[in-house]
């Protein structure tokens, strides 16, 4: 699963460059403290010679303040390596992070139904977290542990050839082990990385449907499902704990090995009167100083596990590709637009492609579907739960591209508009809302900061939504005014059904689509809410064609064409006072069925 260094050096790139002066910076300061890393032990080697050759007390005083101001100077230098390094780090993973959401976001519903939003988050944010110390020190950090080290071998060279030729051995078969070690911890680390993300994905699942669970009573199983994750998720980072584990080991065996051989080498050499008692010190001083970038290469290399595993990762959410090519270029009317479907079939199987045939019908959601609503008019869509109305309501939006046959709006089939497009000019209102944790006026303008409070307020007062918003002072402040400021909660508290969804109603008409969709809109509200409801449902379909999707015939009383779904198939389509007035139409069936119930 090795990745090729080119996807390092791209990546460290695509976000390092824009940080050029930054970096260039943190390389100077690194370098200039590994410089004097490597001056100060000369000093301490001048400073002990000095005292055996009986040197003076003011040449000894010199040595010794040189010595201190070099140590304060390499402080200051690594206080602003640090700040440097973080800096860089920071500025990269939200570039990252925010690359990556936008990526996210532009994927087809096919990649975000495969996973759970914990994962999605775990995917985006936990990796890209794992990746700050590769921006800000993995490569530089290594590269300037390893001049560090190439200095202290050229210093021990320069004192005595032997020093430095066992000690490069050494440090050559050092790193060549822990390299060797370090291949075998890529893997576990990425199951680790991968057993987070779905962790996570559960918790966020059970949060979402904490409510729900507390109801029914449910906690029990889902807190022995969490302890389940946990004992599966504990052997895989144990196994990777012990890959890293193997590499500290070694590590620390190796530097005990190079203490003895430089303690060896030391006394030999002294013995021989081939160095002085400052050199054999600074044979000792440079061993032990050795250590240190071996042991921050090692270190560096166990980060690199947990990076590599996901820069790999990283790599393959980049590398999803949406299945919803948007290569449009014809832009919609302004005015209501016609739909029309021809012939039209649609599976959410992937084995179903576009153009494929099937003989297995009960693969399809949607079978063969054609259709045609002028512009101006309402369609009502009736069919019992799963014969596919809301299935034909996201191929509209194309959340999905059909597998054959054609969908237009306006004459102009959807695969040739731009996808930002389509959506804008195609509104939908479901009875699930989603609200964001921001204010009411970013709510209903969906950030768009083009869209003044003048046109909302006029928006709300043409719903007739104005009294009833400033009636609920609870919720939206003491007027108006300052409820468009009030921050909403995204989970809705302290919304009511029937606000959410005024709501939702205000947010579609500021889009001005020239397409509306109903789903179910108002079916959990209560009567009160719901005539408010209806009479805004007449003033936001004015002048638009609407997709009216509903199970109570009292909602398509508007329609003036019916079409009823039934398994994915059209069983009946028409003009809705033709059909009301057939006896013989499933239309007519459904009518006398609800006006029985009702009388009953």
């Amino acid at each position: 699963m090795g990745i090729p260094l080119k996807q390092y050096s791209n990546l460290l790139s695509d976000y390092l460059k824009p940080q050029q002066g930054r970096v260039i910076k943190l390389a100077i300061a690194l370098f200039s403290s590994i410089a004097l890393q490597i001056l100060n032990p000369q000093l301490l080697g001048y400073f002990i010679d000095t005292v055996t050759e009986g040197g003076t007390t003011k040449t000894l005083i010199t040595i010794a303040s040189v010595f201190i101001g070099v140590a304060v100077l390499n402080q200051i230098l690594t206080i602003l390596t640090t700040y440097l390094s973080e800096t860089v780090a920071w500025t990269a993973t939200n570039a990252l992070c925010v690359d990556l959401a936008e990526h996210c976001l532009k994927l087809d519903l096919v990649h975000h139904k495969s996973r759970t939003p914990g994962e999605w988050v775990e995917r985006i944010d936990g990796d890209v977290v794992a990746l700050s110390r590769f921006f800000s020190q993995l490569v530089i950090h290594v590269l300037g542990n390893g001049i560090l080290l190439l200095g202290i071998l050229i210093i021990l060279f320069i004192k005595d050839w032997r020093a430095g030729l066992s000690l490069s051995l050494f440090s050559c078969f050092a790193l060549l082990i822990l390299l060797r070690v370090q291949r075998f911890a890529v893997i576990p680390w990425t199951r680790y990385r991968q057993k987070s993300a779905e962790f996570f994905g559960f918790i966020g699942e059970q949060i979402v449907g904490r409510e729900d669970l507390r109801a029914n009573g449910a906690v029990n199983y889902v807190m022995r499902r969490f302890y389940q994750t946990l004992q599966s998720w504990l052997p895989i980072y144990h196994q990777a704990r012990f890959a890293s584990t193997l590499l500290w080991t070694g590590s620390v065996g190796l530097f005990t090995i190079g203490n003895a051989i430089a303690l060896a080498l030391a006394a030999y050499l002294w013995n021989r009167q081939a160095i002085t008692i400052g050199t054999a010190y600074l044979i000792f001083y440079y061993t032990n100083l050795l250590s240190q970038p071996i042991e921050r290469i090692r270190e560096e290399l166990e980060q690199l596990q947990q990076v590599e595993a996901s820069i790999y990762r990283i790599q393959e959410l980049f590398q999803m590709r949406s299945c919803l090519e948007d290569r449009g270029k014809i832009s919609l009317p302004s005015t209501a637009l016609s739909v029309i479907f021809e012939n039209v079939w649609f599976s959410y199987e992937k084995s179903l492609d576009k153009g494929q045939k099937t003989d297995n019908q009960g693969q399809c959601t949607l079978q063969n579907i054609s259709f045609n609503l002028t512009p101006g008019q309402t369609l009502g869509l009736l069919g019992h739960t799963g014969s596919g109305k809301t299935t034909l309501a996201r191929l509209l939006l194309r959340f999905y591209d059909v597998r054959r046959g054609l969908i237009c709006l306006g004459d102009v089939a959807i695969d040739q508009i731009p996808i930002s497009e389509l959506r804008q000019r195609v509104g939908i209102v479901t009875q699930d809302v989603q609200l964001f944790q921001a204010s009411i006026r970013d709510n209903l303008t969906f950030f768009n900061s083009t869209i003044s409070d003048r046109e909302i307020l006029s928006t709300l007062e043409l719903l007739g939504l104005t009294d009833w918003l400033r009636s609920r002072s609870g919720a939206f402040g003491s007027s108006l005014n300052q409820g468009l400021d009030t921050i909403l909660n995204s989970d809705s508290s302290g919304l009511s059904a029937g606000q959410a969804q005024l709501l939702a109603f205000a947010r579609v008409f500021l889009k001005n689509p020239g397409l509306v969709i109903l789903d179910e809109a108002s079916s959990r509200l209560d009567p009160t809410t719901e005539m408010l409801i209806e009479r805004a449902i007449d003033r936001l379909i004015k002048h638009r064609t609407a997709i009216v999707i509903a199970h109570r015939l009292k909602t398509i009383q508007r329609a003036d064409q019916i079409l009823i779904l039934d398994r994915g198939e059209i069983v009946e389509f028409g003009d809705r006072s033709i059909l009301a007035q057939n006896p013989h139409s499933r239309f007519f069936s459904l009518l006398k069925l609800a006006s029985t119930e009702f009388s009953s």
